[in-house]
C-alpha cells in the first residue's frame, strides 16, 4: 500500500510539472512609435529585434498598453496646437489597426494611462483630463484642470490621485477623489485639485516608486521641482542644467532618476538620494520617451533625431545597444503579453 501511494504521488508530481511546463509563461515586450513612419512596433527586448509593426495613426506621441496585454492605445496629438481628436487603437496580437477612439471636441490628446480597467488621457487644447471606457466604448469621464497645456499624465492604482503636468502655466496638478456631504444627506464623490507652481516648461515627471515624491524637468528653466506628495508643495529645486527636457524617469528601485532632453546630446542620469548628477551619457543629438525595463537592469531611451532607440545598462551607465524601429521614434510601453 506504501510502494502504491508513493508511485502515485511521484506520478502527480510528474504531470504537474508537465502540465506547468506546457503553459505559456507571460512574455514583456517593448512597444516603440514612430513618428514619420506613423507606426507602433513590438521589439523583443533580448533580441532588440522588432516582431511587428502597425499604423499608428497621425502624429503618433504616448502609447500605452491595457492589463492583458491585447490592445494598445496610442494618443494622435494633431501638430503645434493640438487639432486631432483621436486616440488610436492596435490589436497586438493580430498586429492589425483597430477603429480609432473618436474624442468628440476634444482635441490634443497626449497623456495616457491605463489603470483599473480604463484608458485615461489627456486633451491638451481643451485644458482636460477624462477616462475611456473600453467595455462601454465611450468617454465615461472628464474634468477641467484650468491650466495650460496639460501634457502628461499618472493616475494611482487605487485611483484616488491623478497627477499632471501643465507645460505653459508651470504647474503640477495633483487631483485627489474625496467624499463631500451631499444635498439630501448621503456623501458623494468629488475631486479637489491643488495646483502646484514649478519652474517653466514642465512636462515630463514621475513619482518616486514610494509614493512619497514627484519629480518634474523643467525644459525652459533647466532644474528639477522636487515636491513632497503628502504636503502638496515644491520642498526643493535642482540646478540639474537639463534644458529642454523632456520626460523623467525613476528606476525600479528609485535609486536613481534618468532625464532626456530634446536639444542635447545626454541623457542625465542622478542620484535621487544626494540629489547630484551622477553622470551625462552621450547618446545621440537628443531624445524623448524613456521606459526603464520592469526588472531594472535597463533604461531604453527613444532618441528622436537619430532616428533609433539607445539602451543603457543602468548598472554600468553605458550604451548597450541600438534598436532601429522606425524614425523618430517617441513614445515608449511596455507589454505583457499572456
Amino acid at each position: 500500500m506504501l510502494k502504491s501511494r508513493i508511485k502515485f504521488a511521484l506520478l502527480t508530481a510528474c504531470l504537474g510539472f508537465a502540465v506547468l511546463q506546457g503553459q505559456t509563461n507571460p512574455s514583456t515586450e517593448l512597444l516603440v512609435l514612430s513618428k514619420s513612419n506613423r507606426t507602433a512596433s513590438i521589439v523583443d527586448p533580448a533580441t532588440l529585434k522588432v516582431l511587428a509593426s502597425m499604423p499608428s495613426g497621425p502624429d503618433p506621441h504616448e502609447i500605452v498598453a491595457d492589463a492583458d496585454g491585447k490592445l494598445a492605445y496610442i494618443s494622435n496629438y494633431g501638430g503645434p496646437g493640438g487639432a486631432h481628436n483621436t486616440i488610436s487603437v492596435v490589436d497586438l496580437g493580430e498586429h492589425k489597426a483597430l477603429a480609432p477612439i473618436d474624442l468628440g471636441v476634444l482635441r490634443g490628446a497626449h497623456g495616457l494611462a491605463f489603470v483599473g480597467a480604463k484608458l485615461w488621457f489627456t486633451a491638451e487644447t481643451n485644458k482636460v483630463i477624462g477616462s475611456y471606457d473600453p467595455a462601454a466604448k465611450h468617454i465615461d469621464w472628464v474634468l477641467g484642470t484650468g491650466q495650460n497645456r496639460t501634457d502628461m499624465i499618472v493616475v494611482s492604482e487605487d485611483l484616488k490621485r491623478i497627477i499632471t503636468s501643465n507645460v505653459s502655466s508651470a504647474t503640477v496638478s495633483m487631483i485627489d477623489k474625496i467624499s463631500r456631504p451631499g444635498p439630501n444627506g448621503p456623501r458623494q464623490e468629488d475631486w479637489d485639485e491643488t495646483v502646484v507652481p514649478v519652474g517653466r516648461g514642465a512636462e515630463g515627471f514621475d513619482v518616486t516608486p514610494d509614493g512619497k515624491q514627484i519629480w518634474a524637468a523643467n525644459a525652459q528653466d533647466g532644474t528639477i521641482s522636487i515636491i513632497d506628495a503628502a504636503e502638496k508643495k515644491v520642498i526643493d529645486t535642482l540646478n540639474a542644467n537639463v534644458r529642454s527636457a523632456n520626460r523623467l524617469k525613476f528606476t525600479p528601485d528609485g535609486s536613481l532618476v534618468f532625464v532626456s532632453t530634446l536639444g542635447a546630446p545626454d541623457l542625465v542620469i542622478l542620484d535621487t538620494k544626494t540629489r547630484r548628477e551622477v553622470k551625462r551619457v552621450k547618446i545621440g543629438r537628443g531624445a524623448a520617451g524613456i521606459q526603464m525595463q520592469p526588472d531594472g537592469a535597463r533604461a531604453y531611451v527613444a532618441c528622436t533625431p537619430d532616428d533609433y532607440v539607445v539602451v543603457i545598462d543602468v548598472k554600468s551607465r553605458e550604451v548597450v545597444g541600438h534598436i532601429d524601429a522606425g524614425k523618430q521614434p517617441d513614445g515608449l510601453a511596455w507589454v505583457v503579453s499572456r
